[in-house]
């Protein structure tokens, strides 16, 4: 709780605003504002899409090489008319208008109905020391969803979100900066919608109407005004749009979506084989088994323990043979040890790789391995280096990679010894040069003054950990050139620059076989390279029930391939708690099970017989939608689609879906109600618009319409839209277990359609067109249901299958699969 006696009072420095629009110029894709010293332009990139970029001192700063969005040059050019008045300058396209107001140089959209959205309020842009900020108006009935990783509700109205990476141990419902930073929101009201990125890599803070209702403001510490805004009119748009921008998740192995197993630690081979056996012999379907810090020889990156893991190869095997995939955790520590034989240290001290203090002394920190140095991502010649340390792992059979403590989380003496939280130098320099963007123009020099990044308040401890030479010749200051910046201005881009280093390692050593890769840490555009966990979370009720809006305003962030820590990683889960967990779990696209140490094992089955085979039930579950759950990530990969999902994404015009945090669709037509407090057995359930049924027993609801579902613990709500069409398969204990030999179509009453994909699950075939799709449509017409199987479209054939189509309530037709079109009546 905040501290509000007993303070001396403090007078902020007052805000510059923009001048009178003097001069106004364009070319096909950007209008020049010139005011007075500072300038304005505003960039046409798509018919929903512009960028707004204001220099207080007139100058821009070019592309840098980390920038996580498409380079402007690279957005087709879309026509757009210019109208000048002695008020305004208007920019139409074909779906939006801007109105930039003469006078001071506010800036306002418009949709085609002429409603307003992303409206400056009445300071609009301005700046002071170590600051640039626009403020804008809230409109009636607006609510804001996304900001990356955030706990609490959903709509973060009137709550104030700053982006900068930190280890968030023990983060509860009032937590504010987190392991992510993405500065992404999407505003949302009856019928219009629209998507805000902020693009700074600098401290930036949204603040959406807690200091001032009815105004929402996005500050940064960089030297320029940078942000995108997205016109929807509704979230699909917006996201689709948005991740076009910073781009979209590759489509994982199959098996990554299959149920992974996981604790710090499973702390010898001995252990690890006997939990492989008793998923076997339970018959509990997995197909990931992670390790955890202790695999490694006293921490050291890309190593083995030889006394707890004497021969990693074969029990890597072995467990390939019976299904198991391995996942091997890495951090960005390397234990700071000379003259020990210990090549991680030795190659990054030798060429140069470890992040150095502004003077050039090396810096480093304390984290698992104890004093350690870290790897400068920015670099690419360093990006390359630690991707090729995974051969070691690779060569043996790891098939995925966990990235963890990348914020980066360091402490400033030895763990245990009761230090304190820091990062690196905020002076520091990061970065190399002769790097590209990710449009792969070459960027240009930095050219913010020193003050922007530096000396703003609210920073917390950084750098203060003692520092030293190492015996080779230090790096020499080099002020910032057209590559490099100081650590304040890619402090919240070290996770994801970690997680692409690995993801293009493993790209290069895995050319064949598709990877799975988790990262704690990263920033906008992460999902290109990593699925992202949220940490260390609790054993509690309250963090299972806030494991539903913080995974959905993930996937309303542009991040998809998301999940908790189900049974929470600290503390002891009770029977109960763990069951309604993995009930939730089972709907997380990342289904991993952790767990701490010191606290008490969380696998299914250590929670007495009627907990386990609830687990079995739902992890059954699954597997069983598999097929259905593969094509979401394949809508997710080539449309920024989330899996998870709030109700308002299908429900935009619904108010009553607007803050509706605890009921999750898994893809458009599934739906769940989980039970999130011990002893309940009963709870209230909106069924938005339409038709609606009982997943498990049939009954239909007319909608919308609240009920009371009952939900002993054995049964979690969970409900299918009038109209669905869910593709499922026989439970299998791995993924590949065996070929799918049988499909079936779980259609429910209704009119609809829904598109299947497959491919082979684990190659990169699919990129040269080996993957297949069939569009399935339902309708009624008079006294039938007719079942519409299109034919497969693509270079892809599965093996031979039967396909069961049953029509919930009515009965069940069935034929071999030709791939050829085919229509299927059923009466009452």
């Amino acid at each position: 709780m905040p501290q509000y006696f007993g303070k001396l009072p403090t007078t902020d420095q007052s805000w510059t605003t923009i001048d009178v629009v003097q001069v106004v110029h364009w070319d096909e894709r950007t209008i020049q504002l010139e005011c007075g010293k500072s300038r304005v332009a505003i960039s046409v990139l798509a018919p929903n899409l512009i960028r707004v970029r204001m220099s207080p001192h007139g100058k821009f700063m070019p592309r840098r090489p980390w920038a996580v969005t498409l380079d402007d040059l690279e957005w087709t050019v879309i026509p757009f008319k210019v109208n000048e008045t002695n008020e305004t300058v208007e920019i139409e396209t074909e779906q939006i208008r801007v109105c930039i107001q003469r006078q001071n140089c506010r800036v306002n959209c418009f949709d085609k109905a002429g409603r307003s959205f992303a409206q400056d309020a009445d300071i609009g842009m301005g700046w002071r020391m170590g600051a640039v900020s626009v403020w804008k108006c809230i409109e009636a009935e607006e609510h804001f969803y996304g900001f990356g990783e955030r706990t609490g509700f959903l709509d973060k109205l009137s709550e104030v979100k700053t982006n900068w990476t930190v280890d968030a141990l023990d983060y509860g419902s009032l937590a504010d900066e987190m392991y992510q930073a993405i500065p992404f929101f999407i505003a949302l009201r009856p019928d219009l919608a629209y998507g805000i990125f902020f693009n700074t890599t600098f401290w930036s803070q949204f603040d959406i109407g807690a200091e001032q209702p009815g105004v929402w403001k996005m500050e940064t510490r960089g030297g320029e005004l940078d942000y995108y805004i997205i016109y929807g009119p509704e979230p699909a748009e917006i996201l689709r749009t948005y991740t076009q921008l910073t781009g979209r998740m590759p489509l994982p192995p199959k098996w990554a979506l299959g149920y992974h197993q996981c604790r710090w630690s499973y702390e010898s081979e001995v252990v690890v084989r006997e939990l492989a056996r008793e998923f076997r012999v339970r018959r509990i379907p997995c197909d990931v088994i992670h390790l955890d810090i202790d695999y490694m020889r006293g921490y050291r990156v890309f190593t083995w323990s030889p006394k707890r893991f004497p021969d990693p190869a074969k029990l890597i095997s072995d467990l390939a043979q019976t299904g198991f995939k391995s996942v091997t955790i890495i951090d960005p520590g390397v234990k700071y040890e000379p003259e020990a034989n210990y090549h991680v240290f030795d190659q990054g001290i030798e060429n140069d790789y470890f992040v150095r203090q502004a003077d050039g002394r090396l810096f480093h920190g304390y984290v698992w391995p104890e004093k350690s140095v870290f790897p400068d991502f920015l670099r690419s010649d360093v990006r390359q280096w630690w991707g090729d340390l995974h051969k070691s792992l690779t060569d043996i059979g790891v098939a995925g990679i966990w990235n963890d403590m990348n914020e980066p989380a360091i402490d400033d003496r030895p763990f245990g010894d009761g230090g304190h939280k820091i990062w690196f130098p905020l002076d520091a320099l990061q970065g190399g040069e002769g790097d590209k963007g990710m449009g792969g123009v070459p960027s240009g020099e930095l050219g913010a003054p020193t003050e922007w990044g530096l000396g703003a308040k609210g920073q917390g401890r950084q750098g203060d950990a003692e520092s030293e030479i190492v015996p080779v010749s230090p790096r020499p200051y080099v002020p910032t050139s057209s590559n490099r910046a100081t650590h304040a201005e890619v402090h919240n881009l070290y996770g994801l620059s970690m997680a692409r280093a690995s993801a293009e390692g493993l790209q290069r050593l895995r050319s064949h076989e598709r990877s799975f890769l988790l990262t704690r840490s990263g920033f906008a555009g992460v999902q290109r390279w990593s699925s992202v966990w949220m940490g260390d979370n609790q054993s509690l009720w309250e963090h299972l029930e806030m494991s539903l809006p913080m995974l959905c305003n993930m996937g309303l962030s542009g991040v998809a391939f998301v999940g908790c820590d189900i049974g929470g990683f600290a503390g002891n889960a009770t029977a109960e708690l763990f069951a309604r967990w993995m009930q939730v779990g089972m709907l997380y696209p990342l289904m991993r099970g952790h767990s701490a140490m010191s606290t008490a094992r969380h696998e299914p089955w250590v929670f007495g017989e009627r907990t386990e085979n609830i687990c079995r039930e739902y992890i059954n579950l699954r597997y069983q939608l598999l097929p259905y759950i593969y094509t979401l990530f394949w809508e997710a990969a080539t449309t920024g689609a989330p899996i998870l999902r709030p109700l308002l994404y299908h429900f935009p015009n619904d108010p009553k879906t607007y803050t509706l945090y605890d009921q999750v669709l898994l893809g458009p037509s599934l739906m769940a109600a989980p039970i999130y407090r011990p002893g309940i057995e009963h709870r209230a359930v909106y069924l938005p618009a339409g038709t609606w049924y009982d997943w498990w027993t049939g009954e239909s609801y007319s909608a919308p319409v609240h009920i009371l579902a009952h939900a002993p613990l054995e049964k979690m709500p969970f409900y299918v839209r009038a109209g669905a069409i869910i593709p499922m398969q026989p439970v299998m204990q791995y993924v590949d277990e065996h070929p799918l030999e049988q499909l079936r179509l779980r259609v429910f009453p209704g009119t609809g359609e829904f598109t299947f994909y497959e491919d082979n699950g684990h190659t990169f075939d699919y990129q040269k067109g080996a993957c297949a799709t069939i569009n399935y449509r339902v309708s009624f017409t008079g006294e039938e249901t007719i079942v519409e199987i299109g034919a497969r479209q693509g270079e892809w054939t599965p093996s031979s299958r039967e396909v069961i189509v049953e029509l919930v309530g009515v009965g069940e037709q069935q034929f071999q699969d030709d791939g050829k079109s085919r229509t299927l009546k059923f009466g009452k």
